[in-house]
């Protein structure tokens, strides 16, 4: 866990509903204690039941709140009319509770009453105003008094708005700040007490227009998905997408309080009407993935599952078919280029963005400190991949103006007074932005956060290729960055990591591997390897298996300290880089995993032989040479994917020694931090030498899978592939009395993989694999 010195010890949450309980256990996750209260339900024996409940149901969710099943233990359970007094050894107290101001407050006054002189209290709302909550409470009371707005789910969602009042003292906001960003790995915006603060403010606005837009413009779903996607930089749930997975029963609730709230000035009011359509929805019950379904369903008559999606117009359901929208093939992911378009897609797409646009400069200046903010807060907040103001730049400002007196859409002052400008502008490798006075001011980071894509406007790469590139990063330092799709590995990363290695010997004193896309690494390109296995060419395929296994260990070995700094996926050959590094710093949501069997293949960049030692050498593991090959071959074998860091540890993955990051903002200067500390003194490890069991291993290795598919867990050719592991992991016709080396283990991997690779189940996986993302069970 996360080694930070913070004000906050321990927190009470109370409140356990789906929000309250999730909150508890991103808590735990950060290693610090929580009291988790709730009521006493009528009648109960248990009184604790609703907070118990609570925290047993989480233990079950997918996906989990938890990052570790371990950290449930540091959740305390209780009741309110028991327990509440346990608060006074609390350091933040949060609430979150039903929205209702009268229940609010009155647990605030017995709060107040027993809390400890100094302590935070903050309100998990979205929808009563911080002045309406603090109204009539005792001054003391309303000093201590702040919002903070997580989004759900709040363990995979990074923003964290934040909201205090003219009687909210020092230090509170930074205290509070402070925490959830090293320790609970959040972005946060400090927000005024504004309806919807920021990120729901405008998220409300741009799906409200989605929809009636859609409706009025009789889309399809699948098309207005397409369009309000991708050309902008919005995740492929598009709008009706994003509203089944919130849930379509929020929404009208939503909608209709910010009406409520709302000057009767503002914009919202002109697109805001309530739908029909929704309503029946939701009378029928499909509210959203959580129900039978929302505008998507699944239809399950018949045995099989067949996608549907509603009819905006009559409220039908469909077979669902893939939008073929012409202006959205053709702009790609350039917004200008959909506004643009002249059919239905790119007036659609035009009448959204625009009046979303639109509305993100009219609330900047009333809802936020920055244009930064509000980018921030619709990035972390709702995934966009690029925020509001950045949106605009790309476009044009003089050309989003255009379009909006063209529309008659209301030019708000803001977007005027960028006009002939940009929002953002970079000079000498500086990144500035417009501030609401028309004066650009420099982007500062946090003290703590190095961002490698500062650096690169500053400097041009030490070494590299078309798919990885090297960067020094200061003090000694260089930082490996792939930049391949899905940093996927191909025979250009290999010889980029070579390249590396003699650069870094040369000039500098350490190495860190981190890269800022989604994905850490999803593995080796399988593009190319069904090409090659297509056109028969096995000798290239092997070439690029045994160079693989030369410069990962070339990197293992390297007289220089090597840090892995993770985030995102780390697959198959992503994974066997980190397994081969000195030590590795990951960001808390790092996916980790041999998932080669998944696709009919065996790790073969030195993952098996690596994942032995690995627990060989585990103090705490059983001695003997079959217990760590048993337990690779039950890792490896079934594709055991780590969902967090913390599971990486359990797994092996990472050793107990590896540090995690929660912010994924500090995880370059902290893996930086970490190789710097390994400079002095360093040593490569040694080589490693194998006893490992043999025949004996192998054939109780089999006989376990045979098991599995007597059961209809394993299927035909998953008995093949786990064949060939069983003899890697055992060690072929070895046994205890001999050692082998890391070459003769690295042999091993090479044979079991080029014999499966001539397979033919094998790229009937693969080639499923690429085109489904699934993977196949023949």
């Amino acid at each position: 866990m996360p080694n930070v010195t913070s004000d906050i010890k321990q927190v009470a949450v109370i409140g356990a509903g789906v929000m309250g309980a999730s909150i508890a256990a991103h808590i735990a996750n950060s290693g610090t204690p929580v009291l988790l209260l709730d009521i006493v339900p009528d009648g109960a024996k248990n009184r604790n039941a609703v907070a118990e409940g609570a925290v047993a149901k989480m233990l079950k969710t997918d996906p989990a709140p938890f990052m570790s099943k371990r950290v449930a233990k540091l959740i305390t359970c209780g009741n309110i009319d028991d327990d509440l007094d346990k608060i006074a050894k609390c350091d933040w107290i949060i609430e979150a509770v039903i929205e209702r101001l009268d229940i609010k407050q009155d647990l605030y006054r017995k709060i107040d009453a027993v809390r400890a002189k100094g302590s935070v209290i903050s309100s998990n709302t979205s929808t009563i105003p911080l002045a309406t909550l603090i109204d009539g409470m005792d001054k003391t009371f309303a000093q201590d008094f702040i919002i903070t707005h997580f989004f759900n789910p709040p363990r995979y969602m990074r923003l964290l708005e934040l909201v205090g009042s003219d009687a909210t003292r020092d230090g509170v906001i930074d205290m509070v700040a402070d925490f959830a960003d090293r320790k609970l790995g959040k972005t946060c915006v400090t927000c005024h007490d504004e309806p919807g603060f920021i990120a729901n403010r405008l998220g409300v606005y741009w799906i409200q227009a989605a929809m009636v837009e859609a409706m009025d413009r009789k889309l399809t779903v699948e098309e207005a998905d397409s369009v309000i996607g991708r050309p902008f930089g919005i995740p492929k749930t598009g709008v009706f997408g994003l509203m089944d997975l919130v849930g379509l029963d929020l929404m009208p609730h939503v909608q209709s309080s910010m009406a409520g709230a709302l000057d009767k000035s503002d914009p919202f009011h002109a697109i805001y009407r309530e739908s029909e359509l929704v309503s029946t929805l939701i009378a029928d019950g499909y509210t959203g993935r959580k129900g039978k379904g929302g505008f998507y369903r699944l239809n399950r008559d018949g045995g099989g599952k067949v996608k549907e999606s509603v009819d905006l117009q009559t409220g039908k359901f469909s077979t669902s078919e893939k939008a073929r929208v012409s202006s959205v093939r053709a702009a790609g992911k350039d917004p200008r280029k959909m506004m643009e378009a002249t059919d239905k897609g790119g007036q659609y797409g035009r009448a959204v963005m625009g009046k979303t646009l639109a509305y993100a400069a009219f609330i900047a200046e009333v809802a936020a400190n920055s244009i930064v903010d509000v980018d921030d807060a619709m990035k972390l907040g709702y995934a966009w991949k690029t925020g509001p103001f950045e949106l605009i730049d790309a476009i044009g400002v003089d050309v989003l103006i255009s379009m909006l007196e063209e529309d008659g859409v209301d030019v708000p002052p803001l977007l005027k007074k960028a006009a002939g400008k940009s929002f953002y502008k970079v000079e000498d490798g500086q990144l500035f932005y417009l501030g609401f006075d028309g004066e650009y001011t420099a982007v500062t980071r946090p003290d703590g956060v190095i961002l490698l894509e500062d650096i690169k406007r500053k400097s041009e790469p030490v070494a590299g290729n078309r798919a990885a590139s090297l960067w020094d990063i200061g003090d000694g330092v260089a930082c490996l960055e792939f930049h391949t799709k899905m940093n996927a590995l191909d025979a250009d990363v290999l010889g980029a990591i070579k390249t590396s290695i003699r650069t870094v010997k040369k000039q500098f004193k350490a190495m860190v591997i981190y890269n800022e896309g989604s994905n850490f690494s999803a593995g080796a390109n399988l593009g190319l390897a069904l090409f090659a296995a297509n056109i028969a060419a096995w000798p290239e395929i092997e070439n690029l298996v045994e160079t693989g296994q030369e410069t990962y260990k070339a990197l293992k070995y390297s007289p220089f300290p090597v840090v892995g700094a993770p985030s995102g996926l780390a697959l198959g050959g992503g994974c066997e880089v980190l397994l081969h590094c000195d030590a590795v710093q990951a960001h808390g949501e790092t996916y980790i995993g041999l998932v080669e069997p998944g696709v009919g293949l065996i790790p073969a960049w030195g993952g098996c032989k690596e994942m032995i030692r690995r627990w060989t050498e585990n103090p705490k593991f059983v001695k003997g040479p079959m217990a760590p090959s048993a337990k690779a071959f039950e890792i490896i074998s079934v594709a055991t994917v780590a969902k967090s860091a913390m599971e990486a540890k359990e797994n092996l993955f990472f050793r107990e020694s590896d540090g995690i990051t929660m912010n994924r903002n500090r995880l370059l200067a902290d893996a930086k931090q970490r190789a710097l500390s390994m400079v002095e003194d360093y040593e490569a490890p040694e080589e490693f030498t194998y006893r490992l069991p043999g025949e004996s291993a192998r054939v109780a290795f089999e006989m376990a899978v045979d098991g599995f598919h007597r059961l209809g867990k394993a299927t035909d050719y998953d008995r093949v592939v786990a064949g060939e592991l069983a003899k890697v992991l055992s060690g072929g016709d070895t046994d205890v009395t001999e050692e082998l080396s890391e070459d003769d283990m690295l042999e091993m991997e090479r044979e079991g993989f080029m014999r499966l690779v001539r397979n033919e189940g094998t790229m009937a996986r693969v080639e499923h694999m690429l085109l489904t993302g699934k993977p196949l069970r023949n």
